[in-house]
């Protein structure tokens, strides 16, 4: 068992970690920057370091800081959470290279699925359907324009080392695609340090799902079903839930299959621990591999609901080296659960972020509800990082009655001083059509343009 393990991160994701932690009785060590000083991580953990100022360049992104906390804390193994280094091989390495234990999954599999052109040319191999794209990186505009000549627009253009929507443009033509590709490559380099953009199909209005796996050193790899992340905003997800309406009604065969094609992906890169396979599915029932999360997900709480796993406990323990007692056939799936995402922004002002101080807090809470979160009334949200504040999740026997709940949640949840997205998902969870499952990627445009007619 590890006596002591450093949290790489900040916000819920740490809170939700040292948690568990807690209640495995593993001592903690929180990091933090200058603006988390009074974050609600830092105040849970056993012991907390300042590792820099506010920019998460100068703080979160700092290996060298964070290895120097993990030493002087004397710490068995680090946790990266999600976002920041979780998805950095080189970080992984340096955490073994010290003999300090990375929470996630080896360097060796980071690697194999380094980028999102590396893992379509994975997939492929593996025989994982993949969309019509470019083989690899697009290195000039005559290749992009060759791309989407061959495929047809419209087409994706979209950043290796992207995620969150930055890095990622649609062109319906030529001058669009040559503009979308140097503005792509722009953002990305800024964003992520690399430039590299490659190209897929675009379809309209798929459906975005995505499936949670799970694997030990010893080679066993399971799935834990999907979840649907199509309500979402400019490619960032908003609303998340499980099982998948479109699989339960229209498509029930498709679990099944896709179930099938993460676990083969991931066999394919000797996966280790936690993570997620993303997919497109379109309105003819075929799904295509996007990429794979190599690590614990913003929505790994609706998972954790239907499933009865603790996704963080499972991550630690593959991490000393237990192997998972956990077969295929033990996954039972029970009832249903849904996610929305509380963000510091106005929804009814293009999404702004809100930040600023709390005056009031009150979390929703009864039967079936989780708030996964790091704010108190007091707490002032800094602007320097992700303007998610928190996460609430309902469960339910079924749908209806999960989303009865949520919507009764998002009702009782009090916050004053800052403005956030909850008023918008109670309006969401109301709207006909998502009451019956009818949704896809454009459903949050499709809603706002009715609401502005």
């Amino acid at each position: 068992m590890f006596e002591k393990i450093l949290i790489a991160n900040r916000g819920e994701i740490a809170v939700r970690i040292i948690r568990t932690c807690k209640e495995l009785g593993i001592r903690t060590v929180a990091v933090y920057s200058e603006a988390d000083v009074n974050s609600m991580h830092v105040q849970m953990a056993d012991e907390a370091i300042c590792i820099g100022r506010a920019p998460s360049t100068d703080s979160y992104l700092r290996i060298d800081r964070l290895i120097s906390a993990a030493e002087i804390a004397d710490v068995d193994a680090i946790h990266p959470g999600y976002g920041f280094l979780s998805e950095n091989a080189h970080f992984a390495d340096v955490c073994e290279s010290c003999n300090i234990k990375f929470i996630g999954p080896s360097a060796r599999a980071m690697n194999a699925l380094v980028d999102k052109a590396a893992s379509r040319t994975l997939a492929k191999k593996a025989g994982v359907p993949t969309p019509p794209g470019s083989d690899g990186v697009v290195e000039t505009e005559a290749d992009a324009l060759a791309t989407a000549k061959k495929i047809g627009y419209p087409v994706l253009i979209k950043a290796v080392a992207g995620g969150g929507g930055r890095g990622m443009r649609i062109a319906h033509n030529d001058i669009s695609l040559i503009k979308g590709y140097h503005t792509a490559r722009g953002e990305a380099e800024k964003a992520f340090g690399n430039s590299g953009v490659y190209i897929e199909k675009y379809f309209e209005n798929p459906h975005h799902i995505e499936v949670q796996i799970l694997g030990d050193p010893r080679g066993n790899i399971v799935h834990l079903g999907e979840r649907d992340c199509s309500i979402q905003r400019r490619h960032q997800k908003l609303i998340e839930e499980t099982p998948s309406p479109l699989l339960e009604t229209r498509f029930k065969g498709l679990r099944k299959a896709m179930g099938k094609a993460a676990i083969r992906i991931a066999e394919a890169a000797q996966y280790t621990n936690a993570g997620t396979v993303e997919f497109l599915v379109d309105d003819q029932g075929k799904f295509y591999f996007l990429e794979v999360n190599k690590r614990i997900q913003v929505e790994h709480p609706v998972t954790e609901e239907v499933t009865g796993v603790d996704l963080v406990r499972m991550q630690i323990l593959v991490a000393m080296g237990e192997p998972m007692k956990l077969s295929q056939s033990e996954i039972h799936f029970r009832g249903h659960a849904i996610e929305c995402r509380i963000n510091a922004e106005d929804p009814y002002d293009g999404f702004r972020p809100s930040p600023g101080r709390i005056e009031m807090y009150y979390a929703p809470g009864g039967r079936g509800v989780r708030v996964d979160s790091h704010v108190y009334a007091g707490y002032t949200i800094p602007p320097h990082y992700d303007s998610m504040i928190g996460k609430l999740i309902a469960y339910g026997k079924d749908r209806r009655e999960a989303l009865d709940r949520m919507n009764r949640a998002l009702g009782e949840f009090m916050i004053t001083g800052i403005k956030t997205t909850a008023p918008f998902e109670q309006t969401i969870l109301q709207d006909p059509d998502f009451r019956r499952g009818v949704y896809s990627t454009g459903f949050i445009e499709q809603l706002m343009r009715r609401g502005a007619q």
